[in-house]
């Protein structure tokens, strides 16, 4: 099956939100783990990364998200140039990351973990009754199944604290949002639930993108497909333009950019 390469659209400025890679290159010693990759994700639309193990998805998406600093290359969030010096400038540019470990405090309960590093304060005291209420407002609009929400995050399945983390990013409302494996523990029915979430971000007009193994789950949900392969772009396909063997060619070497 002979499918056309879809190019990067170019970005414009005039965009509210959306998020544009130009040229990014990272190396730890001699490893060069990306190399002079670009990448462009519009608001309202879902782009998957995906790649075998070492491809540069991970060291990517901590680039986004300001874990990393690129060596070269620039970073564009609404068309405005960019530069993280940590994940705070990530998260201040309106960038969420749901990393593979969540990154949940499982002593603390629900609603705390909802609004960790910006807990509202009544006076000079947390206002407990706000995040509780709040939360539990959340929750019941994505149809999250949390029985309480001074649950421990401890205390709740694998499925439940994804979907959790999901509904966190979209609490922070922000602009774009990166998922790393978002359905990696998940069951038939959570994997489902976390779709309907991404696909609710991508409706209220994130820019989102999802690392995925999971083809079958990006094709269900994805507007565009971007491969990696040892750290740089393979191919870039429009869902409704191709199939599981071209990216699965792209990912193995088979398809060649271009």
């Amino acid at each position: 099956m002979s499918i056309p390469l879809t190019s990067p659209a170019p970005f414009s400025a005039e965009k509210s939100a959306g998020l544009e890679l130009k040229g990014i290159s990272k190396a730890f010693g001699q490893v060069q783990a990306l190399s002079n990759v670009d990448l462009h994700v519009a608001p309202g639309e879902i782009l998957a990364v995906l790649g075998d193990n070492g491809a540069g998805k991970s060291t990517l998406i901590k680039t986004i998200s300001g874990v990393y600093r690129p060596d070269r290359g620039t970073i564009r969030v609404g068309g405005v140039e960019k530069t993280f010096h940590s994940p705070a400038d990530a998260r201040d540019a309106g960038v969420a990351t749901v990393f593979q470990d969540l990154a949940l405090v499982e002593v603390l309960d629900v609603a705390t973990n909802m609004y960790i590093g910006q807990l509202p304060k009544r006076g000079w005291f947390v206002d407990r009754a706000k995040i509780e209420r709040d939360t539990r407002a959340l929750l019941d609009d994505l149809k999250v199944t949390v029985k309480s929400v001074k649950t421990p995050i401890g205390m709740l399945s694998g499925g439940q604290r994804q979907i959790v983390a999901i509904a966190r990013a979209m609490r922070t409302g922000a602009s774009v949002v990166l998922l790393d494996e978002p359905t990696a523990a998940l069951g038939v029915k959570e994997t489902a639930h976390a779709a309907n979430l991404i696909r609710s971000l991508r409706d209220r007009g994130a820019a989102v993108i999802c690392i995925s193994h999971d083809i079958g789950f990006v094709f269900d949900i994805a507007d565009r497909a971007q491969v990696m392969r040892l750290g740089q772009t393979a191919g870039i396909r429009k869902i409704a333009e191709t199939d599981r063997n071209d990216i699965i060619g792209l990912i193995t070497g088979a398809h060649r950019h271009g």
